[in-house]
Protein backbone atom coordinates (compact mmCIF):
# COMPACT_ATOMS: atom_id res chain seq x y z
CA UNK A 1 0.00 0.00 0.00
CA UNK A 2 1.25 3.39 -0.70
CA UNK A 3 -0.19 6.57 0.84
CA UNK A 4 -0.13 9.83 -0.90
CA UNK A 5 -0.69 13.02 1.52
CA UNK A 6 -1.67 16.59 0.53
CA UNK A 7 -3.32 19.56 2.13
CA UNK A 8 -0.91 20.86 5.01
CA UNK A 9 0.43 24.26 5.13
CA UNK A 10 0.31 27.48 7.63
CA UNK A 11 -2.93 29.24 8.76
CA UNK A 12 -3.90 31.29 10.84
CA UNK A 13 -5.66 30.64 14.00
CA UNK A 14 -9.54 30.56 13.62
CA UNK A 15 -8.70 29.24 9.87
CA UNK A 16 -9.24 25.95 8.13
CA UNK A 17 -7.31 22.97 6.08
CA UNK A 18 -8.17 19.87 4.41
CA UNK A 19 -6.25 16.79 4.58
CA UNK A 20 -6.12 14.24 1.74
CA UNK A 21 -4.44 10.64 1.67
CA UNK A 22 -4.55 8.20 -1.18
CA UNK A 23 -3.98 4.63 -1.02
CA UNK A 24 -3.12 2.62 -3.83
CA UNK A 25 -1.33 -0.44 -4.83
CA UNK A 26 -2.32 -3.63 -6.42
CA UNK A 27 -5.51 -5.11 -5.68
CA UNK A 28 -3.96 -7.56 -3.23
CA UNK A 29 -2.82 -4.29 -1.71
CA UNK A 30 -5.80 -2.40 -0.76
CA UNK A 31 -8.38 -5.00 -0.53
CA UNK A 32 -9.08 -6.01 3.53
CA UNK A 33 -8.50 -2.36 4.90
CA UNK A 34 -10.12 -2.16 8.04
CA UNK A 35 -9.57 1.69 8.82
CA UNK A 36 -8.29 4.79 7.63
CA UNK A 37 -7.02 7.58 9.96
CA UNK A 38 -4.63 10.44 10.71
CA UNK A 39 -2.28 10.88 13.38
CA UNK A 40 -0.41 13.66 14.16
CA UNK A 41 2.92 14.01 16.05
CA UNK A 42 4.17 17.80 17.99
CA UNK A 43 8.00 18.57 18.61
CA UNK A 44 8.65 17.04 21.20
CA UNK A 45 5.32 14.57 21.98
CA UNK A 46 4.37 11.13 21.22
CA UNK A 47 2.00 10.42 17.81
CA UNK A 48 -1.30 10.33 18.98
CA UNK A 49 -4.49 9.74 17.01
CA UNK A 50 -6.56 12.54 15.14
CA UNK A 51 -9.59 10.54 13.82
CA UNK A 52 -10.08 7.75 12.45
CA UNK A 53 -12.50 6.01 9.89
CA UNK A 54 -13.66 2.11 9.99
CA UNK A 55 -14.73 0.09 6.94
CA UNK A 56 -17.94 0.12 8.32
CA UNK A 57 -18.38 3.96 8.84
CA UNK A 58 -17.56 4.46 12.28
CA UNK A 59 -15.32 7.61 13.43
CA UNK A 60 -13.26 8.32 16.10
CA UNK A 61 -11.92 11.56 17.50
CA UNK A 62 -9.37 12.62 19.92
CA UNK A 63 -11.25 14.94 22.36
CA UNK A 64 -9.63 18.01 21.33
CA UNK A 65 -10.40 17.61 17.70
CA UNK A 66 -14.40 16.89 18.73
CA UNK A 67 -16.51 19.40 16.97
CA UNK A 68 -13.88 21.13 14.70
CA UNK A 69 -12.68 18.36 13.05
CA UNK A 70 -14.40 16.32 10.91
CA UNK A 71 -13.17 12.56 8.60
CA UNK A 72 -14.45 11.18 5.84
CA UNK A 73 -14.13 9.00 2.90
CA UNK A 74 -14.40 7.71 -0.74
CA UNK A 75 -14.15 4.37 -0.60
CA UNK A 76 -14.58 4.48 -4.54
CA UNK A 77 -10.70 6.44 -4.70
CA UNK A 78 -9.26 5.03 -1.35
CA UNK A 79 -9.28 8.37 0.17
CA UNK A 80 -9.79 9.92 3.13
CA UNK A 81 -10.07 13.50 4.31
CA UNK A 82 -9.34 14.96 7.54
CA UNK A 83 -11.62 18.74 7.10
CA UNK A 84 -10.06 20.79 9.79
CA UNK A 85 -11.74 23.83 11.20
CA UNK A 86 -11.44 26.36 13.96
CA UNK A 87 -7.15 25.33 13.46
CA UNK A 88 -5.65 26.60 17.05
CA UNK A 89 -2.13 26.88 17.47
CA UNK A 90 -1.52 23.96 19.51
CA UNK A 91 -2.72 22.00 16.63
CA UNK A 92 0.55 22.50 14.94
CA UNK A 93 2.22 19.16 14.21
CA UNK A 94 3.05 16.87 11.36
CA UNK A 95 -0.09 14.65 10.37
CA UNK A 96 0.69 11.29 9.26
CA UNK A 97 -2.08 9.01 7.54
CA UNK A 98 -2.36 5.87 8.65
CA UNK A 99 -4.09 2.41 6.82
CA UNK A 100 -4.78 -0.59 8.52
CA UNK A 101 -4.85 -3.73 7.11
CA UNK A 102 -5.62 -6.94 8.18
CA UNK A 103 -3.19 -9.67 7.77
CA UNK A 104 -5.19 -12.42 5.55
CA UNK A 105 -5.55 -15.67 7.12
CA UNK A 106 -4.67 -14.09 10.28
CA UNK A 107 -6.63 -12.14 13.50
CA UNK A 108 -3.58 -9.84 13.53
CA UNK A 109 -3.80 -6.13 11.66
CA UNK A 110 -0.54 -4.09 10.18
CA UNK A 111 -0.33 -0.46 9.63
CA UNK A 112 0.77 1.40 6.96
CA UNK A 113 1.95 5.58 7.06
CA UNK A 114 2.29 8.00 4.64
CA UNK A 115 5.43 10.55 4.79
CA UNK A 116 3.29 13.09 6.71
CA UNK A 117 2.21 16.60 6.03
CA UNK A 118 3.22 19.53 8.00
CA UNK A 119 0.64 21.99 9.29
CA UNK A 120 1.46 24.79 10.85
CA UNK A 121 -1.47 27.53 12.61
CA UNK A 122 0.02 30.65 13.26
CA UNK A 123 -1.40 32.81 16.23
Amino acid sequence: VQLVESGGGLVQAGGSLRLSCAASGSIFDIVNINSMGWYRQAPGKQRELVASITRGGRTDYADSVKGRFTISRDSAKNTVYLQMNSLKPEDTAVFYCNVRKQVPGTPAERDYWGQGTQVTVSS
